[in-house]
Parts: structure tokens; sequence; C-alpha cells
């Protein structure tokens, strides 16, 4: 794990491997709006944290119904390392061009205020509606960064933050953006 900036007093961490395997106290999933556990790091979540969490999730959506875009819910996080996951409802790209940007920035503001109302000192993030949400990475990446960055500079928590990658092109990606390296 890689520090790679400190904003608003907390530590912010690049990593590149599976999530799924982090001691934070959350991680973030790129979740559907049923939380159904689908693809990807949705569905790697909910194989590693086994039924505990698909049942909170059906249990949240027979309460409140599906999970807007750009909201988030938070469950226990069954068999992972960490404690919660935090389940954030990301944009299909090309589906509301006029807002997407905002919806994605939303979905990582929600996550961090789930957090901070949890007392959460630690969350990672991997890269949201990137993978069959077909967001394209370095627009996300972007989004990303300066949104999380407003985050920790206004609030100060949680204390530690990770951007968690799982391909070497994210990866780069999210260098560049924490000015890790050049272009």
């Amino acid at each position: 794990m890689e520090k790679a900036a400190t904003w608003g007093g907390c530590e912010v961490f690049l990593e590149r491997g599976d999530i799924t395997e982090l001691e934070v106290d959350a991680i973030v999933n790129a979740a559907n709006s049923g939380l159904r556990g689908g693809g990807g790091v949705d569905g790697a979540i909910h194989r590693k944290g086994g039924p505990a969490i698909a049942e909170e999730c059906r249990r949240i959506i027979a309460d409140l119904g599906r999970v807007p875009t750009g909201q988030a819910v938070i469950t226990g996080a069954g068999r992972l390392r960490a404690r919660y996951v935090i389940h954030a409802v990301g944009p299909v790209y090309g589906t509301d061009p006029q807002h997407e940007a905002e919806l994605l920035a939303s979905a990582y503001r929600h996550s961090l205020a789930l957090a901070r109302e949890h007392g959460l000192h630690s969350v990672a993030f991997p890269c949201i509606s990137t993978g069959a949400y077909g967001y394209p990475a370095d627009q996300a990446c972007q989004i990303a960064v300066r949104t999380v960055r407003e985050e920790l500079e206004k609030h100060r928590a949680p204390k530690r933050v990770v951007f968690c990658t799982y391909t070497e092109s994210d990866h780069k990606l999210y260098r560049r953006a924490l000015g890790l390296e050049q272009e």
C-alpha cells in the first residue's frame, strides 16, 4: 500500500489488488440498485462475504425499495476482513449524460457520509461504475479523486481512505490523478 496524500488531516493510500482482502473498517461495493450481487467487485464481495451480506441486502430492499443511483447503504461484512460493506450505486454510463458525473460523485459522497455516521476510521473504494456500467475509467478516476478530496477537506473524516484498483491500467490512472506519477 502506497501513501498518496494527506487531505484534511486524513491519509489517502493507493493499493492495487483485491479489495475483499483489505483490513479496513469498511469496503465500498460498486453495487446495483437492487443490491443483488452481480459481477466484478460486487460479485466478489458477495461471494467472499457469504450469505449474511445478501440477507442484509434483501432486508434493506424489502424495507426501503431499490437504492437510487448516487446513494449508498451499509451492511455488515460477513466473512470479509472489513467490518462493514458500503453498497454505493453508481450510474450506468450513457443513460443520463447530463447528470452522470454528479451521480457518480454523489455515490462517493454518500459512502463517506455513511462512514462518518458510523464512526468508521478507514474505508476502501473500488473503481465505481467503470466495469459493467461502462463509465470511462479516466473520467471516473478524476471524479473519485476530486470528490474524496473535497469531502475529506470539508469533514476531516474518515481518517484513512484507500483507493483500491484491480487492473494495472486503473492503477496508473490513480497514480497520475494522485500526483504519484507524471504523465
